[in-house]
């Protein structure tokens, strides 16, 4: 959708440079290299979940908790976030996770150095490692003053690249494996959002796994309401709910009185530990 990490056009353009269209193991046995006792126990929902630029009021959120949605994605910082928040609050994510609401933490991240159009934050090379250590430090300090807790998973948005370029590959793979290291660090989940065709498939295809996130939520945009007909990789991968797909995007749709452009998601992995 407009102004939705990038805009429409502007994903459609970088898409189009990507190209045409491990084994993880469980979620949760990825992510813990630390000490099992470390670890609080993972909150999973599975279900229809949406994702849309800025956070719905709140009296929107309880309007549209009909049963149809039971999770929400929100985008709790990173220099390359798309819109302001003016609703996103401590305050209403106590509110609607009383309501009955799963939350999906986004963060959207640097993104790659060969990516056409231009973001505030680019990696480079040189720049990756220490840029991924900073942005989960911060994704971190974010999800927490939002009372996101400790075992809860921060998804880092990675939008479309050409992953043939194996020189810009290598520098977001470098910083895909220092974000993910830090949020488990400090005992945080780490999630990925990206393009079956890119950047989700640099991940997914990945030989060497060391430090990826443990769990993968797709884009492929093909209007199935799914997280493994249309899974494109091993049956293996991504296993024990560890996995998000977004299906369809802009989809304006209207509950309660509330009129929302949404992204639909099927959903099968973390959320937020609230509460």
């Amino acid at each position: 959708m407009a102004q939705h990490r990038q805009s429409r056009k502007r994903r459609y353009l970088t898409w189009a440079v990507a190209g045409a269209a491990v084994v993880a193991g469980g979620g949760i046995a990825a992510q813990q290299s630390l000490a099992a006792t470390t670890w609080p126990a993972q909150k999973t929902y599975t279900g229809r979940a949406f994702d849309t630029c800025a956070a719905p009021s709140l009296a929107a959120m309880k309007a549209w908790h009909t049963g149809y949605y039971g999770a929400a994605a929100v985008y709790v910082g990173g220099r390359n976030r798309g819109c302001a928040q003016p609703n996103l609050t401590a305050s209403w994510v106590k509110s609607v996770t009383s309501v009955g609401w799963k939350l999906i933490p986004i963060y959207v991240g640097a993104q790659p150095p060969c990516q056409t159009g231009s973001n505030p934050e680019k990696l480079t090379a040189t720049t990756a490692a220490s840029l991924g250590a900073t942005d989960a430090t911060d994704a971190v300090a974010k999800a927490s003053a939002l009372g996101m807790k400790a075992g809860s998973p921060v998804y880092l948005d990675m939008e479309p690249y050409d992953i043939t370029n194996k020189a810009c590959n290598d520098a977001v793979l470098t910083y895909v494996r220092s974000f993910t290291k830090t949020l488990r660090a400090k005992v945080y989940r780490a999630g990925y959002y990206g393009f079956t065709s890119s950047s989700a498939k640099a991940v997914a295809t990945a030989t060497d796994r060391t430090d990826l996130p443990g769990n993968l939520w797709y884009a492929l945009w093909d209007k199935q309401d799914t997280t493994t007909a249309d899974w494109p990789w091993g049956a293996t991968q991504y296993t024990d709910h560890s996995r998000g797909h977004q299906y369809l995007v802009n989809s304006k749709e209207s509950r309660g009185g509330y009129t929302i452009t949404v992204d639909r998601d099927a959903w099968d992995a973390p959320v937020a530990i609230v509460g």
